[in-house]
């Protein structure tokens, strides 16, 4: 190694560093993202089948009936965004 050589390492980390923990941090947060989405669906479902059942809205969810349909509305918020998931149930019958 000649010494015009020394200290390109450190030059190359410097460089890719900022490159390396952005990816990192974009990875990171998509995984949150959609954690926090699956949680909304299975929200919105678990509503859904429990008023489809004649329980009460659970979870925070916004439950509308109409005929032999409940719908059920979630609404979850991230740093940068608000998630609406939405899940349908047909009511059972006997149910109240």
């Amino acid at each position: 190694m000649s010494r015009t050589d020394r200290g390109s390492g450190t030059a190359e980390l410097a460089v890719a560093l900022p490159a390396v923990v952005l990816l990192l941090v974009t990875g990171i947060g998509a995984v949150a993202a959609v954690t926090v989405k699956l949680g909304c669906v299975a929200a919105a479902r678990d509503a859904a089948l429990t008023a489809a059942r004649g329980g009460g809205a659970t979870g925070g969810a916004n439950v509308d009936v109409s005929g032999d349909t409940v719908t059920a509305t979630v609404r979850r918020s991230l740093r940068v965004t608000e998630l609406t998931c939405t899940a349908t149930a047909a009511r059972e019958p006997g149910a109240p």
